[in-house]
């Protein structure tokens, strides 16, 4: 059984390298890779293939910095040319990227199955470019493999349900297993960025509502300035052009750093005291390592942890927000874990070759 295993930016190599292991020690299995570019960095691309044990993509389609239209639609093509080359069984998509949503309409349009691992997330605000991706690949997959019951719960309510529906576990939990002792064993970041455990707050930012509106962006900022620990912020490459772009300045307590590779990142994430971001897979990494997460946007698709209280939504558009974030939150609620044992990639194959095996 041939799958084809579409990725393009840096959540999705973690998840992917965490099913991939698994694929390559399965018998009668074998996988074809293609990066689509979207983020073709080398800090952020090249680096997680070489930290993350991921053979070399067989294809890299080279599409990136354009706008999301222009990124998909070419996509769409060299995607669709790989799949006429290759014959896959099934094609495997993560997430919620321009790259999700190229590879699962391709595969559609030629009747190839598709498999959505991290399937039924929602955030409600399809003013989001993920929150339209994830949607329309869910309603155009063959096998959904959610994280979490609230993501079942989120396709019955549209009408998806069944045995193509399946809980099994969070891929991202395997890998933050996995790495984490990997970082304590290996990474020098805390060291070279002379860094305490427990003294500073890791922020990251690249989301387009935030890095694309100046008074968002600005109020972000001026909140990281209120924070009475040092920030580290590794700096995404669009964040870092609005900021130039915008003139502003960047507080004397915040340390900027370039995109980092996995496994410092991880060491940052386990030793912060407090985790500010406005990615979803941060989130959720914070919380596996034990971090508060303040999430700086409107919402969140993973409302399980807010509503286990490790992580915090703090919208930059409220009024208090300059004096919310000041306040370090809390620890969470600890005995309730929704993601599964560590052993979701195991469950995602297991499904897949029952499914199309």
């Amino acid at each position: 059984m041939k799958i084809l295993t579409i990725v393009g930016a840096r959540p999705q190599f973690i998840k992917a390298a965490t099913v991939s292991r698994v694929i390559s020690r399965t018998e009668d299995l074998a996988e074809v890779m293609v990066h689509t570019g979207q983020h073709f960095d080398a800090n952020m691309s090249d680096v997680f293939f070489h930290e993350l044990d991921i053979p070399p993509p067989a294809y890299n389609l080279g599409v990136g910095g354009g706008t999301h239209g222009q990124n998909t639609g070419r996509m769409l093509e060299g995607i669709e040319a790989v799949m006429l080359k290759e014959h896959p069984d099934a094609i495997l998509v993560y997430g919620d990227t321009d790259s999700t949503l190229a590879g699962a309409l391709a595969a559609a349009k030629i009747h190839i199955p598709v498999v959505h691992v991290e399937a039924g997330l929602r955030s409600f605000n399809r003013r989001m470019p993920e929150e339209v991706n994830r949607q329309l690949t869910d309603h155009i997959s063959a096998l959904l493999l959610t994280p979490n019951d609230v993501a079942v719960a989120n396709l019955a309510k549209e009408g998806i349900q069944g045995e193509q529906v399946q809980n099994v576990g969070d891929v991202m939990y395997d890998a933050a297993l996995f790495f984490g002792q990997k970082a304590e064993e290996t990474s020098q970041i805390l060291s070279r960025l002379a860094l305490d455990s427990k003294g500073y707050v890791l922020a990251t930012v690249h989301r387009q509502e935030n890095t694309d509106d100046p008074k968002r962006l600005q109020r972000i900022l001026d909140g990281f300035s209120r924070l009475a620990r040092p920030v580290v912020l590794p700096l995404h490459p669009r964040t870092r052009q609005r900021i130039a772009s915008f003139g502003f300045t960047i507080p004397a307590n915040v340390q900027i750093v370039d995109p980092l590779g996995y496994i410092d990142m991880v060491m940052l994430e386990k030793h912060a005291c407090l985790v500010a971001t406005d990615s979803g897979g941060v989130q959720k990494e914070a919380y596996f390592h034990g971090v508060p997460c303040l999430t700086l946007r409107d919402e969140t698709e993973w409302v399980e942890l807010v509503q286990l209280g490790w992580n915090t939504l703090l919208s930059p558009a409220d009024e208090d927000f300059l004096d919310k974030i000041a306040v370090v939150p809390a620890p969470g609620v600890t005995g309730q874990f929704p993601y599964g044992n560590g052993k979701a990639a195991e469950q995602v194959i297991d499904a897949i070759v029952k499914a199309f095996g």
